[in-house]
């Protein structure tokens, strides 16, 4: 597998795109190497298909410019019942990509799978620098140096943010991508996604961008202590 220097992971397509999208693409544009783990496939969800969301899914990728998108096929609103072998299948992606930074859903949603995977990635990222823990494959120990959650659902005060007022445009053209769940379509059923969700997600970072004197922000939570050189 391709090295890594960002590796972000949510429950279902789309869901890293709503938190962090615009500081992924961000990223990639400088030359980083990004990639997504959706765990699940959706499938449960209430419009759309497996495979439109996979077409979606793989629109959202070029536009993010992403290296590497996986998906490893847990049931979706089931990850609690394969917790353990979530934890080793993700320990081995970051053992073989080893990212210097893993982002995850922060733990407080409105959707349990969104909090499942909070806490099923804070795990793996600890378990992957145990080098006598066993993954399903012989890797050697590797913990990234940064673990930070991003926000879906959550109006949680940042702990900090990233500006992407510069790339903002790219961002909701990344969120579009997904028509299936944020627009109203022939047989749709209404959801908070089809009801104005992207607009509550653009007043968001915007209230972000303003408390941090921008335009646009995507707000982050550490997963640890931060540590700086020095106060100034």
């Amino acid at each position: 597998m391709k090295q890594l220097d960002i590796l972000a992971i949510g429950a279902h397509p789309d869901d890293v795109e709503i938190g962090a999208g615009a500081s992924l693409y961000k990223a990639a544009i400088k030359g980083w190497k990004t990639g997504i783990l959706d765990l699940t496939f959706a499938e449960l969800s209430s419009n759309g298909t497996v495979e439109r969301r996979q077409q979606e899914a793989a629109q959202a990728s070029q536009l993010l410019q992403l290296t590497e998108r996986y998906n490893f096929g847990f049931p979706d609103r089931g990850l609690e019942s394969i917790r353990d072998e979530a934890i080793k299948w993700i320990v081995d992606l970051i053992r073989s990509t080893r990212p210097k930074l893993v982002l995850a859903p922060y733990g407080q949603d409105r959707h349990p799978d969104h909090e499942s995977v909070s806490r099923i990635v804070k795990e793996a990222v600890f378990n992957a620098g145990i080098h006598r823990y066993r993954g399903n494959e012989d890797l050697a120990g590797y913990r990234p140096a940064k673990f930070h959650y991003y926000l879906i659902n959550s109006t949680a005060a940042p702990q900090f943010v990233i500006d992407v007022s510069d790339v903002y445009e790219q961002k909701l053209a990344i969120l579009r991508s997904y028509r299936s769940q944020f627009e109203t379509e022939e047989n749709s059923v209404p959801t908070p996604l089809n009801n104005g969700y992207i607009e509550l997600v653009e007043h968001r970072e915007r209230l972000f961008g303003q408390q941090a004197g921008v335009t646009y922000a995507e707000g982050f939570i550490n997963g640890g202590p931060v540590v700086l050189p020095e106060l100034i």
